[in-house]
């Protein structure tokens, strides 16, 4: 009777240890690309916003034979906000759990994403994704979702379909419809050259550091992050980064994407900083990949990113290159 190999049974034994490893490390969930004849539905999570005000962002899914439905928060209005949380909340729940709708865009950012967060019952969800998308305060959203190992997109809401430049449309068309999505981007002085790979997370950054501490908290070790913000003040950047660091959310990076930090605001005595270079002083001593001035953000350059996804970021002499898997 011949012996079994050792050697053999060793390797064998060792390949499928690295096999069940691989994909416990990876047991993301991306939902299904759409395909012409799927439905979008476009809702309000935060602040209120009208019907003729997404029409353009109505005719470019219908322009790309997609099918619309309008949720029930456009026109809906409380002070600020489109309608009351548990308005917004019956809203999202019921289109999360509409098997006809693939896909839930939201018509605008503002305030009030995390008023709702908590409201949502996403069991049916897990069972079956599908993509939710905005950026800004939406980020509430994608962050609470990504730590469900499930995929969200970070692209432009339906209020930016008329002011967005054609290659931010483009780039969220072949993020919805499962095209290769990979970005070329110049170099900028503060970049920090290397090559990453890991999972893509992020968003606004007033909005991650208002979720520290919860348990919609962004997971960021062994991630790559992107940050991106609008309208605050200098010194407010500076603490949100400072925090960031402190608590160890930076030790465990993989790399950082810096993308639009618009409109910012300064007190009477300067802060003595703008925003690119308040960060790269808190990141500095960081040995990771940097990339700053990425096209995504609140500016109409927009670029699509697919959060929890996997990528490969490269940051050389010439450009900045982000590859999605």
């Amino acid at each position: 009777m011949q012996r079994p190999n050792r050697l053999k049974l060793f390797f064998t034994a060792l390949t499928l240890l690295h096999f069940l490893t691989f994909h416990a490390q990876n047991k993301l969930v991306m939902p299904e690309y759409l395909k012409k004849g799927d439905t979008v539905g476009i809702l309000a999570t935060a602040r209120k916003i009208d019907l003729a005000t997404i029409e353009p962002g109505i005719k470019l899914l219908e322009s790309w034979g997609l099918k619309v439905v309008i949720g029930k928060t456009i026109g809906k209005e409380q002070n600020q906000l489109a309608g009351a949380d548990w308005q917004r909340a019956t809203d999202f729940q019921e289109m999360l759990d509409n098997p006809a709708i693939k896909a839930i865009w939201a018509a605008k950012g503002g305030y009030g994403t995390v008023r709702i967060v908590d409201r949502i019952n996403f069991t049916n969800f897990k069972k079956k994704p599908k993509w939710v998308i905005g950026f800004s305060d939406m980020t509430v959203m994608h962050s609470h979702i990504n730590n469900m190992d499930i995929g969200t997109l970070h692209a432009i809401m339906a209020i930016s379909a008329k002011t967005a430049t054609p290659e931010a449309i483009e780039s969220f068309r072949k993020a919805l419809f499962g095209e290769k999505l990979e970005y070329h981007i110049p170099t900028h002085p503060f970049n920090k050259k290397g090559k990453a790979q890991g999972e893509l997370v992020g968003g606004n950054l007033s909005v991650l550091y208002s979720i520290q501490g919860s348990k919609s908290a962004v997971d960021m070790k062994g991630k790559i992050l992107f940050i991106e913000d609008l309208d605050e003040y200098l010194y407010h950047i500076d603490r949100m980064m400072m925090n960031l660091k402190r608590n160890g959310s930076l030790d465990g990076l993989k790399g950082i994407i810096v993308g639009g930090m618009t409109s910012m605001n300064d007190n009477d005595i300067p802060w003595g900083k703008d925003a690119l270079e308040i960060i790269e002083d808190v990141v500095k001593d960081l040995k990771i990949p940097i990339a700053y001035n990425f096209p995504a953000g609140h500016i109409k350059d927009n670029r699509a990113l697919i959060l929890g996804k996997s990528v490969t970021l490269e940051v050389n002499d010439k450009e900045t290159v982000l590859k999605f898997e």
